[in-house]
């Protein structure tokens, strides 16, 4: 692929980890944040110590705040910015934007009242004749360890093949490959909703139980984000794939995922209003979780586990308890579609 110029809209952990993919991919990358510090160290130290501490990025991948300026001559952006301002954001970049440009995203959550997806949102806020098919980038990855560049599969998906595999393309290196995918809803619905047993399976660990249970929490859990999402039209066989299962072991499973380490937190006792605060990061699970229950209600699509994270995070549900009265639900038979 030849050189491109590409505004990343998000100089967060993963914005920042993607920023240095596409450098070392050779493209011309800008950085666009509101934190006028954050941006300064950037530019001047080239680090991101908000969220990385040691790890340096290319003095090349050059910082704004302006956003005009961050956009200008692009041929492409890359949307990394948390779900409850990424309508804003488009609707800033659609004033700004003089040209057409591919459009990506990878941030993953639901949007809280509407219920709707990322894509969703640009393909409302961005005029048609400025964008192509929105693509979506996600899967198991932890910015952390791409910072560093370690091996890192994902998945690319646009209702048009072609912008997938050019997302595909722009991405794709010796440690960092991607995969096309087609089914939009699914790729976008796994990474939203694993973020919710991400934090069940941190509660889990926070309350010491041990690894059956984490299994347990990460397979049932699947069976029901899996049961949600074909009913909002998803194919059932992408959750299995990298956006799903592979997404949600990564989640479900580690002390980088901020989505486990709220839950771990919880499990041990802590308030949520303390987490949230001590985090210094968006936790996507807690505000997806919300979401989730609402449209399971709404569908008529039964969720157990995220209806007990709803009550644990919203009702002020104790978590072991709300555990025992899980284990003790009528005995069903095991398929993808019950629980």
């Amino acid at each position: 692929m030849e050189k491109q110029k590409i505004a990343v809209l998000g100089p967060g952990s993963w914005g920042t980890a993607l920023s240095q993919v596409l450098h070392d991919n050779g493209h011309d990358v800008r950085i666009w944040g509101n934190n006028p510090r954050q941006i300064d160290e950037i530019n001047e130290q080239h680090t991101n110590t908000s969220y990385f501490k040691e790890a340096a990025i290319s003095a090349d991948i050059k910082a704004f705040t302006d956003l005009s300026a961050a956009l200008s001559d692009v041929e492409a952006l890359l949307f990394v910015v948390p779900t409850k301002v990424t309508r804003l954001v488009a609707q800033q970049v659609a004033q700004a934007l003089d040209h057409k440009v591919h459009v990506l995203h990878a941030s993953k959550g639901l949007e809280q009242g509407s219920h709707k997806r990322i894509s969703e949102i640009l393909e409302e806020e961005m005029p048609a004749d400025k964008r192509g098919e929105i693509t979506v980038v996600s899967g198991p990855s932890h910015a952390e360890e791409t910072i560093v560049r370690d091996i890192t599969l994902i998945s690319s998906a646009s209702k048009n093949l072609a912008d997938a595999e050019y997302a595909q393309e722009l991405l794709s290196n010796d440690y960092f490959r991607l995969y096309t995918n087609t089914d939009v809803v699914g790729v976008e619905t796994a990474g939203a909703l694993k973020n919710i047993i991400a934090v069940g399976a941190g509660a889990l660990h926070g309350l010491g139980f041990g690894d059956n249970a984490k299994a347990a929490i990460i397979t049932r859990g699947l069976a029901e984000i899996t049961r949600l999402g074909v009913k909002m039209g998803a194919e059932a066989l992408t959750y299995s794939g990298l956006s799903g299962v592979g997404d949600l072991i990564v989640t479900g499973t580690s002390p980088y995922s901020r989505n486990w380490r709220a839950g771990d937190a919880l499990g041990r006792g802590e308030k949520l209003a303390d987490i949230e605060k001590n985090m210094g990061m968006i936790i996507e699970g807690v505000s997806t979780t919300k979401a989730a229950y609402e449209l399971s209600r709404q569908l008529g699509v039964e969720m157990p586990i995220t209806n007990a994270i709803y009550q644990v995070l919203y009702e002020n549900a104790d978590p072991r308890q709300t555990i025992l009265e899980l284990m003790r639900r009528e005995a069903r038979v095991e398929n993808e579609f019950s629980i």
